[in-house]
């Protein structure tokens, strides 16, 4: 017989005795924090506490029994004794399996050895489990059962409990400095007639009952700069974006991003802004400015330094002035080895070199600056040099984690450089952006000076808690299907 048949064997000799393998709910009156943190008041008062977490270790001595119930704290060790809990239940204690979940009453004590215990005056089984934990509970290695099967990761590797609590630290950080510098909370549409924002594929989908093709946002950007134009001024949005791209390290489908904007400011002002706000939220999560990431620190101690597009090509290529036409660029990036798409402008060659052979050197915070038109159509022209616009790219540990820019308010400039997006579809660029008529509509009513932020939560988690891939910092990252089942 499997493992799998004798619980269930257990649970149906359960039901059988009356007893109830599933319960409704159990009151717990102290975690397994607080009983280490009062032990000494605890056991001298001889307050009786309620305790609930899962089964992880459970060893027998005759008539007694030491058992570890995990809570989401940390574990606690219990004390199991057949003349204090009466021989029916101190039985049907023993008989638990690793894994079951159960509720136990009594008090605490420190045993000879120093382990802070309950002694249990009754136990109660709260979830029968029908699958085994993985033979060595302490230690789930295999990367495609703990992606697929998070439930089961969070269950045995404490680290990974502890990534996802660091996340929502850094998210409620980030948060807060948002608030604290008087911007709004705002949610905008995920299923967009038009998508844009950003250059990427998306993901389509169809409203039956208005038989029209909606899309799965790329970026939430135009909706939150029509809530600029409406007045607002100061808003943000925490919120899933999604990209029909493939799958890599740094790169997942469904992904989390914080964008901001800011009315009556420029890139220079969201440069600060970004800085300091990640700034703070290092020293929230870490205590300090140097952070361990892949074996070696970080360091986010400002000010950060600025790198140009071109001073960063000109690098990667190893040459002192770059070529002014599209030829003799291409064939400069084909002999670094940079592989290119046809249907890439100038521009995009430039951002390739750059993305291939300069950002993976980048370690500490690094600004990235003056990108080509081609690549920023949302982006204004860069005052006294119109060849390029005024934006950032933040690079971290070779990641790009924020992206920002001046952004344009000028309808007929929009329009012109969403028609020049136009164009390059046609030479087949699947990633150029698409005319959105109606956000030039609200262009037209008026937007006022206008600085943006995008911030990658998800590298920005990897990046603060030493994990090398995003699927590490991603509850449910995609995965391929299991066995050929997409179910």
């Amino acid at each position: 017989m499997s493992v799998q048949e004798t619980r269930r064997s257990k649970l149906d000799a359960l039901v059988q005795r009356g007893i109830q393998p599933y319960a409704y709910r159990f009151d717990v009156t102290h975690g397994s924090a607080a009983i280490q943190a009062c032990h000494a008041e605890l056991e001298q008062s001889g307050e009786r506490v309620r305790f609930a977490g899962r089964l992880m270790t459970k060893r027998g001595h005759g008539k007694a029994a030491f058992a570890h119930v995990k809570d989401r704290e940390g574990l606690q060790q219990i004390y199991l004794r057949e003349d204090v809990l009466g021989p029916d239940a101190f039985a049907q204690a023993m008989d638990l399996d690793l894994g079951d979940w159960v509720g136990v009453e009594g008090t605490v004590f420190v045993t000879k050895t120093g382990e802070i215990t309950i002694r249990a005056e009754r136990a109660e089984l709260l979830a029968k489990s029908l699958r085994p934990l993985p033979e060595k509970w302490h230690g789930l290695t295999d990367v495609e059962i703990r992606y697929r099967q998070r439930y089961t990761d969070l269950i045995v590797n404490d680290e990974v409990r502890a990534v996802f609590r660091a996340r929502a630290a850094i998210i409620r950080s980030l948060r807060a400095s948002l608030e604290s510098r008087g911007f709004l909370e705002v949610e905008t549409p995920a299923l967009q007639p038009v998508y844009g924002g950003a250059s990427a594929r998306p993901f389509v989908t169809h409203h039956h009952a208005l038989d029209m093709k909606l899309y799965l946002r790329i970026a939430d950007e135009l909706y939150l700069k029509r809530l600029i134009v409406g007045g607002l001024e100061r808003v943000y949005e925490i919120s899933k974006d999604f990209r029909n791209e493939g799958i890599d390290r740094t790169h997942n489908p469904e992904f989390t991003m914080l964008e901001f904007y800011q009315a009556f400011a420029d890139y220079e002002d969201m440069l600060e802004s970004t800085q300091a706000m990640l700034v703070e939220t290092v020293k929230a999560v870490h205590g300090g400015l140097t952070v361990p990431f892949d074996g070696t620190p970080i360091d986010f101690t400002p000010p950060w330094p600025r790198l140009t597009i071109r001073e960063a090509a000109q690098r990667g290529l190893g040459v002192s002035e770059l070529p002014s036409d599209e030829r003799s660029l291409r064939d400069l990036a084909r002999r670094a080895h940079v592989g290119l798409d046809p249907a890439f402008g100038y521009g995009r060659i430039l951002d390739e070199i750059v993305s291939v052979k300069v950002q993976p050197e980048l370690r500490n915070p690094t600004f990235l600056v003056d990108h080509p038109r081609e690549t920023s159509p949302l982006a204004k022209a860069k005052r006294g040099n119109p060849d390029v616009v005024e934006r950032f790219e933040l690079i971290v540990a070779g990641m790009e984690v924020a992206n920002a820019f001046s952004e344009q308010n000028d309808p007929l400039e929009q329009r012109r450089a969403f028609e020049q997006q136009a164009k390059l579809r046609e030479r087949g660029d699947e990633e150029a952006q698409m005319l959105d008529t109606d956000y030039i509509r609200a262009l037209e009513m008026g937007m006022p000076p206008t600085g943006g932020v995008g911030i990658g939560v998800d590298r920005l988690v990897m990046l603060l808690t030493d994990s090398r891939s995003i699927r590490d910092v991603i509850l449910f990252p995609h995965m391929r299907p299991e066995d050929g089942n997409e179910g």
